[in-house]
């Protein structure tokens, strides 16, 4: 059965395994079974609905990471709204947009901006605003708990939203991703088949439930093979380190795979019972991929995908999964390249969105004439049909009239001895238009700039080698592990002209 609200879905497997553990918490604190899950999302979708949601009224969520706010999810998609994730370090200019865009019938926030969202939600005229915090307790929560655990899931179709996430605004304000039920039930079936997700798994899940990764890749994927979850409230590496033993599976960012390298305690043993690692939303280093193979006796599996279009490809389960590759397109998927090769990715499936929020104009721009989506990224696919990503279109340097793509110059820096991890950037130069310049932490102590563009200049293109290396402690990211490469080039943009202070 597919199509019309993907709640139904999920409501299915938690009535076939009701009395088996859905969530518990990595401290114990919180348990619940799939027949409780059920019954608090029912309580919170009556909620919603004493509060004047109705089905496609946008419930905008900027909460802390909470078993409650799976709760949150779970009703709004049961009550036909389309829930609306909002980072948490999102400031107030920031957040003031995308209720102003969004419109919606109500804020949920955590209780320490309950008056700014308020002063927001009567600016544009929201409903109501209500609050839930980090422990799960709030008026939401209050109010909830004196609702009837009985609801009827409402009828939607599959073209009916689901969910209404905004991308990052690296370029330009922030756009609204219209994500649509079978969107994200196409996604989730694809990727339980490709994983061989069962029951019988128990997946270790640390990420932010804000972003796709955390939100629609676990959650759905679990909630629809019925696997449980230990849940983290935050990265907490030597707690995932205590929880392995019980889990079987494991989704991260790439800095989870390094913090968990990092920890001596971190072992074979640890990982004895763990069935598959996977990495997502930010590239993986090959020698992380390698050094974590060496520790553990498991290949990491890469996946590749982005807010538009969920999952778009990835490393298959049986097979080589090959540093610095993505693997394959996802069943019902097609991914082709724009041009030559390398050049930008272009996708069609299920799985893309329906369109931008109110920007028509911008949803035909990134769409082309045969309906593909425009990823931005620039990538290669093999004769096996391997997909590989050299970097973002829009981080795309041209220097002196040749095309640079940083990607190719990172995993030449970080095999460097003494770099740990490089970011390649083009910042404006006076003759070439735009100049390379490598920004790159270090192991130990980094070896002279000279030396480095010397051991670069045996691997690459003059163009190519970079002008200027830079160290930091810390390269700056996002949330979810994404390196800021926009900030990146604020910081070092007078480097070729006036002198900056870092």
């Amino acid at each position: 059965m597919s199509g019309g609200n993907l709640y139904l879905r999920f409501e299915q497997a938690f009535a076939a395994h009701a009395e088996r553990i859905a969530i518990r918490t990595a401290d114990g604190r919180e348990c619940l079974t799939f027949g409780e899950l059920a019954r608090g999302a029912a309580r919170y979708a009556n909620a919603l609905a004493a509060l004047g949601v109705t089905p496609g009224d946008r419930v905008t969520v900027q909460v802390e990471k909470s078993v409650a706010n799976v709760l949150l999810y779970l009703a709004v998609m049961k009550a036909g709204a389309v829930y609306q994730p909002l980072n948490t370090a999102y400031t107030a200019a920031e957040v003031s947009h995308f209720v102003e865009d969004a419109q919606p019938k109500l804020i949920v926030c955590d209780p320490s901006r309950q008056a700014m969202m308020r002063a927001l939600a009567d600016a544009a005229k929201v409903f109501a605003v209500v609050n839930l915090n980090a422990e799960g307790n709030g008026s939401l929560a209050t109010m909830a708990a004196t609702m009837d655990d009985r609801h009827e899931t409402v009828t939607r179709d599959g073209d009916d939203l689901a969910g209404l996430l905004y991308t990052s605004g690296t370029t330009g304000r922030s756009k609204g991703a219209m994500i649509t039920h079978a969107n994200l039930e196409s996604n989730a079936r694809a990727l339980v088949d490709l994983w061989r997700m069962t029951p019988d798994d128990t997946l270790l899940h640390a990420l932010p439930v804000f972003h796709v990764h955390g939100l629609y890749v676990a959650l759905n994927t679990a909630f629809l093979s019925a696997a449980s979850i230990i849940w983290f409230n935050k990265l907490d590496t030597k707690a995932m380190i205590a929880a392995m033993p019980r889990a079987t599976l494991m989704m991260g960012v790439p800095t989870f795979y390094t913090r968990l390298l990092s920890e001596p305690s971190f072992t074979r043993e640890t990982a004895r019972n763990m069935r598959l690692f996977i990495s997502g939303s930010a590239p993986l280093l090959a020698e992380t991929h390698t050094a974590f193979a060496q520790r553990t006796g498991h290949a990491i599996l890469e996946r590749y995908g982005m807010t538009e279009t969920g999952m778009i490809a990835s490393n298959p389960y049986d097979g080589a999964r090959l540093a610095g590759t993505v693997g394959f397109a996802l069943p019902d998927v097609s991914v082709r390249v724009r041009g030559e090769q390398p050049g930008v990715l272009e996708v069609k499936g299920p799985n893309v969105f329906k369109g931008y929020w109110r920007m028509p104009e911008k949803t035909r721009e990134d769409f082309t004439p045969d309906r593909w989506f425009i990823t931005g990224d620039v990538g290669s696919i093999d004769v096996e049909g391997r997909v590989s990503i050299v970097g973002r279109a829009k981080d795309l340097i041209i220097s002196g009239g040749f095309n640079v793509y940083p990607r190719e110059i990172e995993e030449v820096l970080d095999a460097l001895p003494g770099i740990c991890e490089s970011a390649v950037i083009g910042v404006p130069h006076p003759d070439f238009g735009e100049g390379v310049v490598a920004v790159v932490t270090a192991e130990a102590k980094l070896p002279p700039e000279a030396e480095i563009v010397s051991a670069l200049s045996s691997s690459l293109a003059k163009f190519k080698v970079p002008k200027r290396i830079f160290e930091v402690a810390e390269l700056p990211r996002n949330a979810i592990g994404k390196v800021q490469k926009a900030e990146l080039r604020k910081r070092y943009a007078g480097t070729f002209g006036s002198p900056i202070i870092v």
